[in-house]
This record gives structure tokens, sequence and C-alpha cells, in this order.
């Protein structure tokens, strides 16, 4: 008898409220809503571009996307999403393919709870 498990892993994600009022308080509503909207989508292309470098095999392309990733998650607040893809890029640097290739995944779960997270923050709290 075999025994499957079918796992599906969930975790919260963090944010950092405190980065995204200080980009309202900065550049005001309007001008807060554009950099965060353009970093949103910015995000999102990134992460569908490692997720194509990954399974292309571009690990020399796929450290330095995560981490120009990371960065840009970092300066709108997404403090979990900017972690996770340090740690794909610490991954791709070490060759690590099993662990890139479950980091990368991570990634993608982190990244999709953490756009939704921010949209939702911006429409109840700012």
């Amino acid at each position: 008898m075999k025994i499957i498990a079918d796992l599906r892993p969930e975790e919260g994600v963090r944010l950092d409220p405190d980065r995204l009022v200080a980009l309202y308080v900065e550049l005001g509503k309007t001008g807060a809503e554009q950099v965060i909207s353009a970093a949103m989508e910015e995000l999102a292309v990134q992460i569908s571009a490692a997720q194509v470098a990954a399974s292309q095999g571009a690990v020399a392309d796929l450290a330095p996307a995560v981490r120009a990733l990371a960065r840009l998650a970092a300066q709108v607040g997404m403090t979990s999403l900017s972690r996770v893809a340090e740690d794909v890029a610490q991954c791709a640097a070490r060759g690590d393919l099993v662990g890139q290739s479950a980091t990368l995944a991570r990634l993608v779960r982190i990244g999709d709870r953490s756009l939704t997270a921010v949209w939702d923050l911006q429409d109840v709290s700012l």
C-alpha cells in the first residue's frame, strides 16, 4: 500500500506597514499609490522572470534577478518576499538546485500572498 501525502504549505506574509505609511507621507496619496502599483507590477514580472530563468537553467541570470526583486520588495515593505528572494539567490549562487527549486516555489507562494496583502492593506488602512 502506498501512502501519498498532499502537502499544501501555507505561511503568513510579513509586511512592514510603517514603510507603506512612510511612502504615503513622503509622496502623498497619489504618488505613493503610483509607486506601489508600479512596484507590484514589476514584482509580478520579476517573479515570472525568475521562474523562467530557473526552468531554462539560466542560474547565472537567476541570482541577480531575485536580488533585484528582494530590494524592490523591501522598498515597499514586503519583508517576507524580500527575505525569501534572498534565500533563492543564495541557493542559486551555491549551485544548490534542490534548495533553489524549493525556495523558488516558496517565493511564488509568498509573492502571490504579499501582493494580495499589500492591496488589502491599501484598501483598509491607508
